[in-house]
């Protein structure tokens, strides 16, 4: 909270207000803790609220206690490519009818001024694109639908 410096008779002092509730003070001395009981009560202002956040999960999984990767043992195929983040897609590298496979550039995604590529984690056969290019994508938003 409060430092202050100061000198009695000579002697350097280094005092810090570390908490105030009603009459009693925590203050600490030279490094040694004090606890002092005031002979009135502080008016202090109102303290800030501390901001307290539930555990949140990403929109982009549909049930939590499933991860949104395969595991590297499992059978790769069909299955949905989603937007990790909200942004801009920028460019798209394929087409409709086109075979994917797993680590290809699919498309680029601009977001919070960054381009990030977007690469597939599934191989078969782009069933569908999704969006367009200049398009506006939500965290979670189906991108490229991958069949066998």
């Amino acid at each position: 909270m409060k430092k202050y410096k100061f000198t009695i008779n000579g002697n350097h002092y280094e005092a810090q207000i570390n908490n105030i509730e009603d009459n009693i003070a925590e203050i600490e001395i030279n490094g040694t803790m004090y606890t002092v009981e005031l002979d009135k009560t502080i008016e202090t202002a109102p303290k800030t609220p501390k901001l307290v956040r539930s555990i949140s999960v990403p929109s982009t999984d549909s049930v939590p206690s499933v991860a949104k990767t395969s595991s590297p043992g499992s059978p790769k195929g069909s299955g949905t490519i989603k937007s990790p983040l909200p942004g801009v897609i920028l460019d798209i590298f394929i087409k409709e009818g086109d075979h994917v496979k797993i680590g290809q550039r699919l498309l680029t995604l601009e977001a919070m001024k960054m381009e990030n590529n977007i690469d597939s984690d599934k191989e078969g056969l782009v069933v569908s694109i999704k969006k367009k290019k200049g398009e506006s994508v939500m965290e979670g938003d189906i991108l490229i639908v991958i069949g066998d």
